[in-house]
C-alpha cells in the first residue's frame, strides 16, 4: 500500500488531471478534501516523530505582532532597523537571517512587535530553509507584510506556501455550523442561494471527514475550499498587504510592472535603505490592525490625551473595563462618553456601547 507522501502526490496528479465542470464538481470536491486529511496526516506524524528539527521561540509582545514575510535578500532587515531601531544583521547575499529577530515600533500610542524572519522559499512549508518554523511564527502574528522586490515582484509562491501551511490571507472563516447527530443522515440548510457549491458535493466532502449524521447550517455563499477549511479546523486567518521596496533603484517602467503583477493587493511602495515611504508604512500597519485610541478621562478630572488606551476596533465599553481591572465590570454603573461615537457630549452608556477611534471615556464604578 503506498504510503502518505505517495497517497498525497497521487491525488494531487489526479486533481490536474480532471477538468473541473459541474459533472466532475463532486469528485474534485471530494479529492480535495481527501487531500487535505492526508497532508494534515502527514504534517502530525512529522511533528510527532520530530521532523520539524529546531524551532523559534517567540515570545509575543506589545499590542499586536507583525511577521516580515519576502523572499532572501528583499530588505527585510533593512526595513525592520528603520521601523524600529533594531540591528538586524544586514547583507546583500542570500540568508543573511538565520533566525527571528523582534523589534518594537511605537506608533499613535500603540506598541507593535515587527518580527524580522528568515527568506521564505519555494518548498518552504514541506521544511526547505527551515521554513517549517518560520512559518509556524507566521501562523501565530496580528498581520503579514509582505517585503517585495521592485525587480522580482513574484508573491504568488509566497501565497501558496501560506495557503499550504494553513494561512487563509485577507479572509474570514465561513459562516457555516455543524452540530453531529446519532442517526438521520446529513440534513443540510442554508439561509442563502448556494451558487459555488452542491449539495452533493457537500455531502460528499463531509463524508470524507467521517459525518455521516448531522445537521449542516450554511449562512453564506460558500466554496468547497471553505467548507473544507471549516472542518480542517486548523486554519489561521490573517490580514496582510504589500511593501514593495526598493523603489530608489527601480526604474518608473520596472515599478509600474511591479505594481500590474500586485493587482489586487494593497500596496505601499518603500526604499527600506533611504527610509522613503516608511511613516505611510506605519499608518498602514496602524489602519490593517484595526486599532482605535481610547483617551481616559477620571470622574471630574481632565482626560489623559498623551497616554491613549489602544484597543481594537469594535471594542466596547465592557472590553475597557476588563483590561483596566477585573472587578470593573462587576461594579460598574455607568460611562460616558465624548467623541465620534456619542450622540452628543457626555452622553452617558452601557457596557455594550461600541467605542470608536478618540474617544474620550469615564467610567463610573461603585465603590
Amino acid at each position: 500500500m503506498p504510503n502518505i507522501e505517495e497517497q498525497i502526490k497521487e491525488v494531487e496528479e489526479e486533481i490536474k488531471r480532471t477538468e473541473y465542470n459541474k459533472k466532475t464538481q463532486h469528485h474534485i470536491g471530494r479529492l480535495k478534501a481527501k487531500l487535505a486529511r492526508l497532508r494534515e496526516l502527514a504534517e502530525a506524524r512529522k511533528s510527532a516523530g520530530g521532523a520539524s528539527g529546531k524551532s523559534y521561540a517567540v515570545k509575543k509582545s506589545g499590542h499586536a505582532t507583525v511577521a516580515l514575510v519576502g523572499f532572501p535578500s528583499v530588505g527585510k532587515s533593512t526595513l525592520l532597523n528603520k521601523l524600529t531601531g533594531t540591528k538586524s544583521a544586514v547583507a546583500s547575499y542570500h540568508f543573511t537571517t538565520l533566525t527571528c529577530i523582534p523589534g518594537l515600533l511605537e506608533y499613535k500610542g500603540a506598541k507593535i512587535q515587527i518580527l524580522d524572519l528568515p527568506g521564505l522559499i519555494k518548498g518552504a512549508a514541506q521544511g526547505r530553509g527551515r521554513g517549517r518554523e518560520v512559518l509556524s511564527v507566521v501562523r501565530n502574528a496580528d498581520l503579514i507584510l509582505f517585503v517585495i522586490d521592485s525587480f522580482e515582484p513574484h508573491i504568488e509562491v509566497l501565497v501558496e506556501e501560506l495557503a499550504f501551511a494553513g494561512v487563509r490571507l485577507n479572509q474570514r472563516p465561513a459562516d457555516i455550523a455543524i452540530s453531529k447527530t446519532m442517526r438521520g443522515g446529513l440534513n443540510i440548510t442554508s439561509t442563502v442561494k448556494l451558487t459555488k457549491i452542491e449539495t452533493n458535493t457537500i455531502e460528499n466532502i463531509l463524508r470524507e471527514y467521517d459525518i455521516v449524521n448531522a445537521d449542516v447550517v450554511i449562512r453564506e455563499d460558500i466554496t468547497e475550499d471553505q467548507l473544507i477549511d471549516h472542518l480542517a479546523g486548523n486554519r489561521t486567518y490573517i490580514p496582510g498587504f504589500v511593501a514593495l521596496n526598493k523603489i530608489d533603484i527601480a526604474t518608473e517602467d520596472s515599478i509600474k510592472n511591479a505594481m500590474d503583477k500586485l493587482n489586487g493587493w494593497k500596496v505601499v511602495k518603500i526604499s527600506s535603505e533611504l527610509g522613503l515611504g516608511c511613516e505611510e508604512l506605519k499608518e498602514e500597519i496602524f489602519k490593517s490592525l484595526k486599532f482605535i485610541r481610547v483617551y481616559l478621562k477620571p470622574q471630574g478630572k481632565e482626560a489623559d490625551m498623551k497616554e491613549p488606551l489602544v484597543i481594537k476596533g469594535g471594542s466596547t465599553v465592557g472590553t475597557v473595563c476588563d483590561i483596566l481591572h477585573r472587578d470593573f465590570r462587576k461594579n460598574f454603573r455607568y460611562a460616558m462618553i465624548w467623541g465620534k461615537s456619542a450622540k452628543f457630549p457626555g452622553q452617558m452608556v452601557g457596557l455594550e456601547h461600541t467605542l470608536m477611534d478618540e474617544d474620550i471615556l469615564t467610567i463610573v464604578i461603585r465603590r
